[in-house]
């Protein structure tokens, strides 16, 4: 994969140096701050409808300048009462697929993409509602996101994500320093399940560093249809497709006895097993079983909104899938919209024009090169919830790749004391989905949803998201 060279601005590119290792700000280092934040003021957007108005800023944090590493990212004020609500970081999975296409612009942020990407709608389900609202463009080669010493796309792997973002968080404080004492909350869906609470770790351990650049104020977490533990996920992906008649009686006893998921590289006749799975699911949607799959003719990379997921079954690596919702094309626009020229111009986004191709929504090169290391990230959930973190893990309860069986699973194994037993929670008078609340996190499912909650339920993705930041119990009554 080619790299970008370093022609960029100096806004684009770097910070002012030494700036975030400023613990104290001078006068200059205020305007300096200032300054490099009103560059990223976006003042409007190609298609963006005249009202309601929203403030937004875009533009890229260098992680590491001696290899000249940059992450971009989007970042939308609250509606209301900025100044009192907490900021709240969204990440997106693959690895490799742009929180700015899918959780900014197809799910959760107050511009969607709409119309095959010739304009925006505002989102009235927006979570902005609720928090300050940053989006992150990680790793580094996703979207427009982009390094300039190649050897840095062979070394990802959770730890260096996690340090990367951790780095660019502290850097954006700067930029943005208003927000250094604010609540922090990390959000993320899929492989994200991964991202989210090893960045939480990171921040949890660099603020008990006494010689830390900067404090974060990092008060919980919460993912959705995460991948969390490979064992736990990898058995509830093949029960639920038994149970929902997407396989065979025949097929499942195949997968009980050739399929260890214990062992992450998996006997041959195991493999053939799972493919049978992975087979039928291009013929609808794994991403919600029930929803309409995307027929449009997809020609290239370009296309596809392919890896929400890792496996390490090459066959199911290079399929090209499209996940659903109100559209099940709704990535392709929006990769129509962020190729445009003027629209990258207005987001600060490419502008030495050197990105190698075109933007996508997923990157395959990152997919297929990530180094998967991390089995399980059950420990760190103990580690941070023992520390008293806020932790909620919630599941569209249609999603095939990442199944509600394996994420209750992964739950259940952390052995925690129920505090209140399953039930139903409520919107509109109508069962909105069920939960379940230990005496240090919650599990809530999403009746009907598929992968991306926020897109397929957004009343609901809404009503989770403001339950959760404020502490609360999620409605049990109609």
């Amino acid at each position: 994969m080619a790299t970008v060279t370093a022609t960029a601005t100096a806004r684009s590119l770097t910070l002012v140096s030494g700036l975030a290792a400023l613990l104290v700000f001078s006068p200059c280092s205020l305007s300096l701050a200032t300054s490099d934040r009103d560059a990223d003021r976006v003042e409007r957007l190609p298609g963006q409808p005249e009202s309601p108005s929203v403030s937004q800023f875009s533009g890229y944090v260098t992680v590491d300048e001696r290899h000249g590493r940059a992450l971009f990212y989007w970042f939308f004020e609250a509606q209301a009462l900025p100044e009192e609500k907490p900021l709240l970081l969204w990440l997106n999975g693959g690895p490799g697929c742009s929180s700015i296409g899918y959780g900014a612009a197809s799910e959760l942020g107050p511009l969607r993409v709409v119309s095959h990407g010739a304009a925006l709608e505002f989102n009235q389900y927006a979570w902005n509602k609720e928090a300050n609202l940053l989006f992150l463009e990680s790793p580094v080669g996703v979207g427009f996101s982009y390094t300039n010493t190649s050897t840095d796309l062979d070394k990802l792997d959770d730890e260096f994500v996690a340090e990367d973002a951790y780095n660019f968080l502290v850097n954006w404080l700067e930029r943005f320093p208003e927000y250094k004492d604010r609540e922090f909350y990390i959000a993320g869906e899929s492989y994200a399940g991964h991202y989210v609470p090893q960045l939480a770790e990171l921040v949890y351990g660099r603020n008990k560093d006494k010689m830390a650049k900067t404090y974060i104020n990092i008060k919980g977490f919460i993912v959705g249809n995460p991948i969390t533990n490979n064992y736990y996920d990898s058995k509830g992906l093949a029960e639920y497709a038994w149970s929902h008649t997407v396989v065979s009686d025949e097929v499942y006893e195949r997968i009980k006895k050739y399929c260890d998921f214990k062992n992450s590289n998996w006997s041959d006749d195991c493999s053939v097993a799972m493919n049978i799975i992975f087979n039928q699911y291009q013929e609808i949607d794994i991403y919600n079983i029930y929803a309409p799959k995307c027929l449009l003719n997809q020609t290239s990379a370009s296309s596809v909104g392919r890896a929400f997921f890792a496996n390490d079954q090459d066959q199911f690596r290079r399929t090209i899938r499209m996940f659903s919702g109100y559209d099940p094309c709704y990535s392709s626009y929006a990769e129509d919209y962020f190729n445009k020229k003027q629209v990258q111009r207005a987001f600060h986004a490419n502008l030495s024009g050197l990105l190698p191709g075109k933007w996508h929504v997923c990157s395959d090169p990152i997919l297929i090169s990530y180094n998967f290391s991390v089995f399980s990230v059950l420990p760190i959930y103990s580690k941070l919830i023992k520390a008293g973190l806020r932790v909620w893990l919630y599941s569209g309860d249609a999603d095939g790749r990442v199944p509600v069986i394996g994420s209750r699973y992964c739950v259940e194994a952390l052995g925690l004391p129920i505090k209140t037993q399953w039930q139903p929670w409520y919107l509109n008078k109508q069962v909105a989905g069920r939960f379940v609340e230990y005496h240090d996190m919650s599990m809530v499912t999403i009746r009907g949803a598929g992968h991306l909650v926020p897109l397929n339920k957004p009343a609901e993705g809404l009503m989770l998201i403001n339950t959760f930041l404020r502490g609360e119990q999620l409605p049990t009554r109609r």
